[in-house]
């Protein structure tokens, strides 16, 4: 394994230092749901509760306040899906640095207001293109024209020592070393800071990253042994879609041992609902990832063992949970979609009623796809099953039915059209 570029062990506690007056100590607090669904002991590290509500703070201010007097007057530029933007605009307000922050048009309205209001008359946003990655092209030419300096949301040494002071403090507010560390990954600055810092100092910690299974792509770049571009990505989880990893991150992960795991956003979803409605948590999707990882099983731990899972963001505009609710129902197999042929008479809805659907199951979504003077006419039926076991009978009655029924199941043109 090659060391990383620089005394990083001295950089972290300087940075420890550096941002000991501004971010906030955030707590380890022991998770009951969790610990009893695993057998484990699970704590997570509410990062949500951070300064600008996302860890993002940490690396952000790092590297600006490092800045020489003449950079600082030049400005700095962002890009970012939105926590990212927020540290940067706390730290210019707080060091009294001009900078631009790029956002896509992706990334909730929430996360845009906050950034506006923590930057002041010191921040100017800007909205531009569909990806984080667009937005980071847009910020990048912003810097090379002006001369202002860029802030990356991970791919720098400085950022990635910024966040690295989390797991300092993990092993601070623990009265023993962690059996295994869970981490969300978007670009890898949390987990490349988080693992060099513990491979130096709780070298038998089980490190694992957690990526959204739409946006991998550091398992892309190690499985290539180099950073690649991922053609698409689903942009849902907005704090960890990166197309590809970055040229500083990527070594510092290999090389750092970690595991790597994919969470479908699906489980994301309902972690983030388990997360409201049991333990009082709000997170967004990427602050969901690594705790996704446990309770949905792709983690899996020994009973016991001292576990803790970073819950990295609380920015979730609350318009948003309609499509969680949703993700998180066809994901654990309770909602399904039909395109139904229905006979343009009367009693046709009654007989669907009463011949395709079981006791327990209720229909959610009910509208014509097309009006016309045929003799049948197709609706986009939504159907919230009382068990996922229940899909079984519902395709069995589905088929001994005579009128002309199709399922629209996911990932297929249809349901990404219809849907």
């Amino acid at each position: 394994m090659s060391a990383p570029p620089t005394d990083f062990a001295a950089e972290v506690r300087d940075a420890v230092r550096r941002l000991a007056a501004v971010v906030e100590r955030t707590p380890l607090q022991r998770n009951a749901r969790l610990s009893g669904l695993t057998g484990a002991d699970v704590w997570l590290k509410r990062e949500d509760l951070q300064v600008g509500r996302s860890y993002k703070i940490r690396g952000a201010y790092n590297t600006i306040s490092q800045l020489s007097p003449d950079a600082r007057t030049a400005g700095v530029v962002c890009a970012s899906a939105g926590n990212h933007g927020q540290g940067v605009a706390y730290a210019c307000r707080a060091l009294q640095v001009r900078g631009q922050v790029y956002v896509p048009g992706t990334t909730p309205r929430q996360k845009r207001e906050r950034i506006a209001a923590l930057g002041g008359d010191m921040v100017e946003l800007v909205v531009v293109g569909d990806s984080y990655d667009e937005a980071a092209a847009a910020a990048s030419v912003r810097a090379a024209t002006t001369g202002a300096t860029l802030v990356p949301a991970f791919d720098a040494l400085s950022t990635v020592i910024g966040q690295a002071t989390v797991a300092a403090e993990i092993l601070e507010q623990l009265p023993g070393p962690p059996d295994v560390v869970v981490l969300p990954v978007g670009g890898g600055g949390l987990l490349a800071g988080c693992a060099t810092w513990l491979r130096q100092h709780s070298p038998g910690t089980r490190l694992v990253g957690v990526e959204p299974a739409g946006a991998a792509n550091m398992a892309a770049a190690l499985a290539a042994g180099e950073p690649v571009e991922l053609a698409e990505i689903d942009t849902f989880v907005d704090g960890a879609a990166v197309r590809k990893a970055g040229a500083v991150t990527f070594p510092l992960v290999r090389d750092s041992g970690a595991e790597l795991v994919a969470v479908p956003e699906g489980q994301i979803c309902t972690e983030m609902l388990d997360l409201y409605q049991a333990d009082g948590v709000i997170a967004e999707p990427a602050g969901a990832l690594a705790p996704a990882a446990l309770s949905g099983g792709v983690v899996t731990v020994r009973p016991g063992q001292t576990v803790v899972a970073l819950l990295s963001g609380g920015n979730n505009d609350v318009s948003r949970y309609a499509e969680v609710v949703e993700r998180s129902l066809v994901h654990r197999g309770l909602k399904h979609y039909f395109l139904v042929e229905f006979p343009q008479e009367p009693g046709a809805l009654r007989r669907f009623l009463d011949e395709v659907l079981g006791p327990d199951d209720d229909i959610v979504l009910f509208e014509y796809v097309k009006r016309d003077n045929r003799e049948t006419g197709a609706a986009l039926t939504g159907i919230e099953l009382g068990s996922a076991d229940g899909l079984a009978g519902l395709l069995e009655r589905i088929e001994a039915s005579p009128l002309r029924i199709q399922h629209v199941a996911p990932g297929t043109t249809a349901y990404r059209f219809l849907v």
